[in-house]
């Protein structure tokens, strides 16, 4: 089994630097397509106004996940600047018409709520709000399914599950709206059950409960072909809602049932030679038919981010992997001007509508194909983003880093008046939170975990890495938890076990100092309670610290940023493995089969490292993978 996992990740490595090029730079090339071509990212056809359209969304979502794998500010930046042209001030987003209920409308909202997340403005909030309102009172069947659009009466289509569920289970997540996942569950439940087809697994495109449709079979109510693409959309969105489905939900399992389902049909219908799939999935030899860049893309990106989910077993994993060289080979073409370009995409397929739509093989065979399409390059991004992470997402996997949230427990109400934890967060989008390091974790296979108690033996165990950051004093928090005696003691004795301790304090007036050197006493590390590499405004070359070649720690860095920073005293076993002349910057402590890393400030938060405030010279990003590196390789048996 092990020699066969490490030829799939041999031979995935090779596919994803082939054409003399990579994932990444792929991904990156296409992404600079989209930024050149569509400066303002508004889709619209010549001589007609840019509207509000789930075509951005699609686009977005990839060009999120390459700021997310880059720490490159020109993606956010992208995203802000595209939705902005649409939402005003006051949130009302423009050419938006919530009387049309319209579930392709919905998508985009997903974008907005990374935009109030991390920037805090209200207006983001609000627009994402208004089209959580349209779901409230979106049509629905009889037993609940949401209708396409209200000109569509009784309509499920496989694409709205997509355009819908994610941001539906994202929204309802960060709000804190429990009782809405069962709806979002049964929206999979109810689409499998109509138009699932029991011989082949495969799903049908549409289906019109009141079988009044032309396209409509009069007995069951399906549309007449398993269109690719809309198989496609159902099973990315498959993917995106367990990213944010309750793990003990009564209803989980019945998801992840579906989506091995949808993976064994999609499986049984991939080209055996090139890996890719055909518009009409199951007709490889229907006159006209061919393969479809968008839907393959959708195809390798639900199955490789099933699998870094853990929903999905490694063993689908040659699906995505021949997929995605097939799409490479195929699809991927650089033109004269040094532009990427993705070909193949059908522009658009549909049911019903005016001129109608049958469903007919001839129907689907008509609709245009083009290059660089909007849904395609975004299918494409999203695709490439999950194969550059399947590079990296074993190298730790099956390990975990526990933050604590009790040294650390600072809580803040939310926009809708929820008591939440609050500040060097997991979850947390904004200038103070983690969540980049936490993704940096994640891409190496790490777990991130959070523990809100005092550390005992009992809830350190099983946990490989502990990461205490900014340990409360009064001022931050009126009822902080000191780090007592006893609390040392149970952390020592788990780093001496083989625990990895990360401790990123702060500097004088920012943390509590007295009790929490109870711990670093444990292992010679002394925080002093000063600061140094005071910064005046933004004048950042006062926090500047230059890495010298060789460093074990930041072994591909030469420079990163730390803003207000404590020294410290040091004696044996800790021994400085960074320094700014006199000033010891990181200090490393070895004890029995433990490694303590520890530094003076918490620097390696969003504001420093997700590329929107630092000049690039700073490299904070890449020294946070140096370092997440470095962490796993002092696990015991990690090399």
């Amino acid at each position: 089994m092990r020699k066969t996992r490490n030829l799939l990740i041999a031979t995935l490595l090779m596919l994803c630097t082939t054409q003399a090029t990579n994932a990444q730079t792929v991904g990156e090339r296409m992404a600079e397509t989209v930024m050149t071509i569509w400066k303002d990212s508004l889709f619209s056809a010549p001589g007609r106004p840019a509207r509000w359209t789930y075509d951005q969304g699609v686009i977005l979502k990839g060009i999120e996940g390459l700021w997310f794998r880059t720490g490159d500010a020109k993606y956010f930046n992208y995203m802000q600047k595209s939705m902005d042209f649409f939402v005003n001030d006051k949130g009302e987003i423009r050419t938006y018409k919530a009387s049309d209920y319209n579930i392709d409308n919905v998508l985009c909202g997903r974008i907005l709520l990374s935009l109030y997340n991390v920037t805090g403005k209200e207006k983001y909030f609000k627009a994402a709000t208004t089209l959580r309102e349209q779901l409230k009172t979106q049509p629905r069947t009889n037993e609940g399914g949401f209708w396409h659009k209200k000109i569509y009466p009784y309509q499920m289509w496989l694409d709205g599950l997509y355009m819908g569920e994610p941001f539906y289970a994202e929204y309802s997540a960060t709000f804190n709206e429990p009782q809405n996942f069962d709806d979002i569950a049964n929206q999979f439940i109810w689409m499998e059950n109509h138009a699932r087809d029991k011989k082949t697994g495969l799903l049908y495109h549409g289906w019109d409960e009141s079988r009044q449709q032309k396209w409509a079979d009069p007995k069951t109510g399906l549309s007449p072909h398993f269109w690719a693409r809309a198989m496609g959309w159902y099973g990315v969105a498959l993917a995106d809602v367990l990213e944010y489905f309750p793990a003990t939900h009564k209803k989980r399992d019945s998801l992840i049932a579906i989506f091995k389902r949808f993976a064994d049909a999609i499986g049984k219908v991939q080209d055996p030679k090139t890996g890719l799939w055909y518009d009409i999935l199951n007709m490889p030899d229907g006159k006209g038919n061919y393969f479809e860049s968008s839907a393959s893309s959708q195809f390798v990106c639900a199955i490789a981010k099933g699998i870094r989910l853990g929903v999905l077993p490694a063993s689908y994993l040659p699906i995505a992997t021949k997929g995605y060289a097939g799409i490479l080979k195929e699809f991927v073409e650089t033109d004269a001007n040094g532009q990427t370009n993705l070909k193949g995409t059908v522009t658009v397929s549909g049911l019903g509508g005016n001129p109608y739509r049958d469903g007919s093989y001839e129907y689907y065979m008509s609709e245009k194909v083009i290059t660089n399409d909007p849904k395609g390059i975004g299918a494409f991004l999203q695709a490439s983003n999950e194969m550059e992470l399947q590079k990296t997402i074993n190298t730790a996997k099956g390990r975990s880093v526990l933050l604590d949230d009790y040294f650390n427990s600072e809580k803040k109400k939310d926009i809708v008046g929820v008591l939440k934890p609050y500040h060097y967060k997991w979850y947390e989008m904004y200038n103070n939170g983690f969540s980049f390091l936490g993704h940096v974790f994640n891409s190496y296979g790490v777990q991130t975990k959070t523990l809100s108690d005092a550390p005992t033996a009992k809830n350190l165990k099983g946990s490989d890495i502990y990461l205490i950051v900014d340990a409360d004093n009064a001022t931050d928090n009126p009822t902080p938890n000191y780090m007592q005696a006893k609390d040392a003691d149970e952390i020592y004795n788990w780093v001496k076990a083989g625990g990895v301790l990360v401790l990123l304090h702060n500097d004088k007036g920012n943390a509590e100092f007295e009790n929490f050197n109870k711990l670093g006493a444990k292992f010679g590390i002394h925080f002093n309670e000063d600061s140094y590499n005071r910064v005046t405004g933004t004048n950042f070359e006062e926090g500047k610290v230059l890495i010298p070649a060789g460093n074990p720690v930041l072994p591909n860095v030469k420079k990163i940023y730390q803003k207000e920073i404590c020294s410290f005293t040091l004696k044996a076993p800790a021994v400085p493995v960074l320094k700014k002349d006199d000033l010891v910057v990181f200090a490393v402590a070895k004890v029995g089969k433990g490694t303590v890393f520890a530094t003076g400030d918490p620097w390696l938060y969003n504001e420093y490292t997700d590329g929107r405030k630092l000049p690039q010279e700073y490299e904070n990003f890449n020294a946070a993978n140096d370092l997440v590196k470095w962490i796993i390789k002092q696990i015991p048996g990690k090399k």
